[in-house]
């Protein structure tokens, strides 16, 4: 008896405490009923909030005069909550320890006082989203600096993608942040463009390959029931055509089709949505068609939702809601562009409470209905409770700083920078170095001893320059000395790509550093040139203010001319470029022994640049785009039509390095590719075969590259698209086979209906180690109705 009581006891204590705990906080519920329950309870107060963020007016809602979290001003401030706060990695009132931002530690801190304070002090105790910026590593103090995003792409090593990424990811949630604004898969198109850097280069299939990888690593692999405490949410940035902008200015229009915004724009976003789920899209500054981005009903609705069937976020980039109608001018006012974007399908407005602001008093006129309101701030809810923040909305502090310091992320950093390096010349196989003809090594150049990591960087713990790479990998075996050569710009802080205002250096102050590096040249035996662009003088231009954008891809200030002055002394030249974009390096090709395309290699790059000098490392990398010859002839990305590249005056009409090209310190031959069907059906599969064979005397990578040309198609189609790559490691005299599946989709076209199909007729198969004709050998594939 005393046994049944206390079961009945039990069975009433726990309904008694299930009835006292609401739906929404009860983890054993599906999210989708947890949603509609904390949905059901919010006032439009409560709702409206969770569409807006924090930025730049953190010292106004949350911050003290010292950028200290001030509870009592963020109570007052932000009484119904708040969706997202943005960066928390900086310090909003200048410098900590000589950072823009706080160490792992502080930033740990500072997103756990906060999240306590919208847990435990607001009516329902919705928990904040933070995001950040990780386009190659969190920009905050102490954490790893991997190579920048064009750098990454040459490596076209899509697992080592998704392995840096979920490093990244650990790193950004360690320290309290769960959403992160990258990876940026833009199409890029115009090397003058600033933020070339930032994107995976010109092609749709690579760039799609890289960003699932990306995704993968940010996120996890499975995503269903929501991402754990060692993952963040990733954004697709950025929807779309914001990688081809009228004569490459920054946020200008896209003058795109849509057809071509299909075949070419959309496939990475469309790839990362159904293979790796991403749960955030940003939409783009630009406009196309006359129709801006966060406005564009056609591209955030029509595709993105119903087509596509994304259920996740749409995100503003920053700025760009208020800018529909300050600089579109498609609103008289900012309150009509935040309901127009809003209605549109913009979730979260970034980075500022701007014009969301009017959302409720557009609710309460009729202007806009709590129905999309409603829609809306559940995708933001479930948003967070796929994070798992309801349970777990606070970190470890103590494992903060442990995992921002891991071994293992700094040897990641050095493989993907030493991955990365393509090799693009290599004369008479001067490089590897030989140590025994050389006693004294001259490094020289504007870059040979300058901190350069990329856009959207901070402060890791260490970088390691081109100078000091060499000295530490090659010791005492020669004497190593060092002249400037050149200067670019007089900024040379760490964060100068911040910096409004650039100073670049005049040519009379660069006239005695040219005279001392010709006599530092004078007593070596080789120049080690270190040439290039500057994280500042390429970068996002995101004002007339700061602008960031090039009208010539010619080699910056004097550099030309300290190349001429260096070749006259018939020294041995290897050039090492620092860029972020493509160069017009013609002279630059006919006077060096070898060039290495560094792009820039994060905090080890260095000593991977000092690895590959002395052939420790065998350089893999293939460029990810195009290298036109002059700034004439932009643009030349390869996956043109068969109209586009009839030529010019005087001028050679082929690239100076193709897409796809990188040499190695081996050689490697290719047998003819072989299908396995040689005629197929529409909706069937075949695959194709290629034997590659090491056959030098130096183990190395190679990267086996496939395309495809439809021979004859209702509309015109690209010469040649890439649809297959994979890295292969051969030792001496080894030879592996390579074999790439041709489904249907690599088959298929937008036809004159805009529909994706596949139409009979003969197909170009083609395998090699570029896109270059020269380089690919062809087999022809029959489709048949």
């Amino acid at each position: 008896m005393k046994k049944t009581v206390c079961i009945v006891l039990f069975l009433f204590e726990t309904c008694f405490i299930s009835a006292q705990i609401p739906l929404y906080k009860d983890p054993k519920q599906p999210i989708d009923i947890r949603v509609s329950d904390l949905l059901s309870k919010m006032t439009l107060d409560e709702k409206v909030a969770q569409t807006m963020s924090i930025w730049k007016k953190r010292n106004e809602f949350l911050y003290d005069a010292n950028g200290n979290f001030d509870i009592e001003k963020a109570k007052k401030s932000l009484p119904f909550g708040i969706g997202e706060i943005n960066r928390p990695s900086e310090n909003p009132n200048g410098s900590l320890n000589g950072s823009y931002g706080r160490n792992p530690k502080q930033m740990a801190e500072i997103t756990n006082a906060i999240q306590k304070l919208f847990v435990k002090n607001t009516r329902l105790g919705i928990p904040v989203l933070f995001h950040e910026e990780a386009l190659h590593g969190l920009p905050a103090k102490d954490a790893t600096s991997f190579p920048q995003s064009i750098a990454l792409a040459s490596t076209w090593d899509d697992e080592l993608i998704k392995r840096i990424f979920t490093t990244v990811a650990a790193e950004v949630r360690s320290r309290g942040a769960h959403h992160v604004l990258a990876p940026v898969i833009d199409i890029a198109r115009d090397p003058r463009w600033g933020r070339f850097e930032e994107t995976y280069g010109e092609d749709p299939y690579l760039v799609s390959r890289m960003g699932v990888a990306a995704v993968k690593g940010f996120q996890g692999e499975n995503t269903t029931n929501g991402i754990d405490k060692s993952h963040v949410m990733a954004t697709l940035k950025h929807l779309t055509g914001h990688g081809q902008p009228e004569a490459g200015n920054n946020t200008s229009p896209a003058n795109l089709g849509e057809r071509e915004i299909r075949e070419a724009f959309l496939p990475p976003f469309y790839a990362a949505i159904k293979e790796a789920n991403a749960q955030s899209v940003m939409a783009s500054y630009n406009e196309i068609d006359g129709v801006p981005s966060h406005a564009n009903e056609f591209l955030l609705k029509k595709i993105l939702k119903e087509e596509w069937g994304f259920k996740g976020l749409v995100v503003s980039d920053y700025g760009a809601i208020s800018e529909l109608q300050s600089l579109h001018h498609l609103t008289e006012t900012q309150a009509e562009a935040g309901i127009l974007a809003f209605k549109t399908g913009v979730d979260i407005e970034t980075p500022d409470i701007t014009t969301y602001q009017y959302l409720k008093p557009a609710v309460e006129s009729g202007k806009l209905s709590m129905g999309v309101l409603d829609e809306t701030v559940s995708r933001i809810l479930k948003a967070k409770f796929l994070m798992g923040l309801f349970e777990n909305p606070y970190v470890d502090v103590v494992n903060a700083e442990v995992v921002s310091n891991l071994e293992s992320s700094k040897k990641l950093a050095k493989e993907a920078a030493d991955k990365a390096i393509v090799l693009l010349q290599n004369n008479d196989n001067f490089l590897p170095l030989d140590l025994s003809k050389i006693k004294t090594l001259a490094v020289i150049g504007p870059n040979a001893n300058r901190k350069q990591l990329g856009g959207y960087s901070d402060s890791p713990k260490y970088v390691t320059t081109l100078l000091e790479g060499i000295k530490n990998k090659f010791g005492d075996k020669v004497k190593v000395s060092y002249a400037e050569g050149c200067r670019l710009i007089e900024e040379n802080e760490w964060n100068r790509w911040y910096k409004d205002t650039i100073t670049p250096t005049e040519e009379k102050d660069n006239k005695a550093r040219i005279e001392e590096a010709i006599k530092v040249a004078e007593n070596a035996d080789v120049i080690i040139l270190a040439l290039g662009s500057d994280e500042a003088l390429n970068r996002e231009g995101w004002a007339e203010s700061h602008l960031g954008d090039r009208s010539s891809i010619e080699l910056f200030g004097q550099q030309n001319e300290l190349l001429n002055r260096l070749s006259k002394l018939g020294k041995p030249i290897v050039v090492t470029l620092f860029n972020g974009a493509p160069l017009a390096i013609q002279n630059v090709q006919e006077k060096a022994n070898s060039i290495l395309e560094c792009w820039y290699l994060g905090q080890e790059g260095g000593n991977a640049v000092g690895d590959v000098l002395l052939g420790n490392v065998n350089p893999s990398g293939k460029l990810p785009v195009t290298f036109p010859r002059t700034t004439g002839q932009i643009p030349a990305y390869y996956n043109h039509k068969s109209t586009a590249r009839r030529g010019y005056h005087f001028e050679e009409n082929s690239p100076l390095y193709n897409f796809g090209f990188g040499l190695s310190y081996t050689h490697f031959t290719y047998s003819k590719p072989i299908l396995n069907k040689n005629t197929i059906k529409i909706g069937e599969s075949t695959s194709v075969s290629v034997t590659i064979t090491n056959s030098g005397k130096t183990d190395g990578d190679e990267i086996v590259q496939m395309y495809i040309h439809d021979l004859v198609s209702s509309v015109t189609v690209p010469v040649k698209e890439l649809k297959g790559f994979k890295r292969v490691s051969l030792k001496a005299g080894e030879s592996k086979t390579v074999t790439f599946d041709i489904t249907p989709d690599k088959l298929s076209l937008w036809n004159l209906s805009m529909k994706y199909t596949t139409e009979a007729g003969d197909f170009e198969i083609m395998a090699g180690s570029s896109s270059a004709d020269n380089d690919l050998q062809k087999v022809i594939l029959k489709v048949e109705n």
